[in-house]
Parts: C-alpha cells; sequence; structure tokens
C-alpha cells in the first residue's frame, strides 16, 4: 500500500546520550519504506530540535532517547512545539524507556513508545498508518 503522500520525519537524540546507532537504523529504515528523513545527530537541544521540525516542515518528530531523561526532554519539546504552533507533529519516542514511564508519555501527547526490540517493519508501518489517518482526517 502506498502512502499518503511522501511524508517528512525528523529523528533527534536529544540530551547527552552519545549512543546513535539506533536512531541512524531508525533513519535509515525509515527512508527505505519511502519516508523523508532528517537526523539531527547527537546532543541535541529541546530548543535545536524544534527549530528543526519547524525548518523542515516535519510531519512527524522521532526521538531517540536512551538517557534516562525522557520525563524531563519530552514534556520540553512538547511546550516548543505548542509555543510555535507545532502541536500537529507527530511524536514517537524510542529506546530504553521503563514500562511504567509509558503511560506518562502517553498522556502528555506520545503517539507510540517504541521499545527494544520493535522491529523496523513495525515501526514503519505503524508510522505510516498513523500519518495516513491523520491526512485522511484533515481533508
Amino acid at each position: 500500500m502506498a502512502m499518503e503522500r511522501t511524508y517528512r520525519v525528523v529523528v533527534a537524540k536529544p540530551g547527552l546520550d552519545g549512543h546513535d546507532r539506533g536512531a541512524k537504523v531508525i533513519a535509515r529504515a525509515l527512508r527505505d519504506a519511502g519516508f523523508e528523513v532528517v537526523y539531527t545527530g547527537l546532543h541535541q537541544t529541546p530548543e535545536q530540535i524544534v527549530q528543526a521540525v519547524i525548518q523542515e516542515d516535519a510531519d512527524a518528530l522521532g526521538l531517540s532517547l536512551l538517557s534516562g531523561a525522557h520525563l524531563v526532554l519530552v514534556p520540553r519539546i512538547f511546550d516548543l512545539l505548542k509555543a510555535n504552533g507545532r502541536e500537529d507533529v507527530l511524536l514517537l519516542v524510542g529506546g530504553i524507556i521503563p514500562e511504567d514511564d509509558i503511560p506518562s508519555l502517553e498522556k502528555l501527547g506520545v503517539a507510540r513508545v517504541f521499545t527494544p526490540g520493535s522491529s523496523l517493519g513495525e515501526i514503519d508501518t505503524w508510522l505510516e498508518s498513523a500519518l495516513d489517518a491523520r491526512e485522511k482526517s484533515q481533508l
């Protein structure tokens, strides 16, 4: 099934975590699935990430978090997206996220949390379906 249109996704590594292999693998898998992908690189501040979302006119933002700072960084990114009129961006989070923290992230508005063991196919299929559904609902 083809996407409704080509979606642009920013993949970002907020905070001080220096491990980005997973983010690069996800970025490549999404690109191979037909998404336009912008990877921001390591050590990005919430402000830098939101600026990238704005500049790239992104449809979705994928955050890769391994540092344990997700309950600090994700709310800050949500606040900045809202302050910049981009609360429409679909936010997904991946990485080392304790099961007990997932409901808190979802309550904030995270559309989906992917933990280790999620398949690349599961991620790109879910993202395509979620963005297509949003696109159809806006018609």
